[in-house]
């Protein structure tokens, strides 16, 4: 399945296997180095269930709805903990609106809620708005959690 990358020199759509979204890669057309993935990533159940199961680094997920003023909110230090964590965590966002199956999994009763996985297992989990340094402090301590 994996993610679709655009190229930022050629435009080449790069599909990059949820494993490998934490690491440097090559453009498939151009061949030039495509950096680990520094935005939150939009997904649907199905790259969802492949990225937490294969990912080799701790995955931040972003549960909100378009609706929601405090997701909205959250919105940009969710970003900033994408950018920083580049390389070292994979940021994911879930619109629970279009994935209510995900949210039900999860429990979700408040949004927005943030789960943190390591290993394809919940290591942390909190409703409520936070900033990106808590953020980036939870992703941290989870890369300690044994994969």
């Amino acid at each position: 399945m994996g993610v679709i990358r655009n190229c930022g020199a050629c435009g080449q759509k790069n599909r990059v296997a949820g494993r490998n979204l934490a690491r440097s890669g090559r453009c498939g057309a151009c061949k030039i180095e495509l950096p680990p993935v520094g935005e939150p990533l939009a997904v649907d159940e199905g790259s969802f269930d492949e990225i937490v199961r294969d990912a080799q680094v701790p995955v931040l997920v972003d549960f909100w709805a378009d609706w929601c003023g405090p997701c909205r909110m959250a919105a940009p230090e969710v970003a900033r903990t994408a950018a920083e964590m580049a390389g070292k965590a994979v940021v994911l966002k879930v619109d629970t609106e279009a994935n209510p199956g995900l949210a039900g999994r999860f429990q979700i009763r408040g949004i927005p809620n943030f789960v943190v996985m390591s290993g394809g297992q919940v290591v942390r989990q909190q409703a409520g708005l936070v900033g990106h340094e808590e953020m980036e402090a939870w992703l941290k301590a989870a890369a300690g959690v044994a994969v």
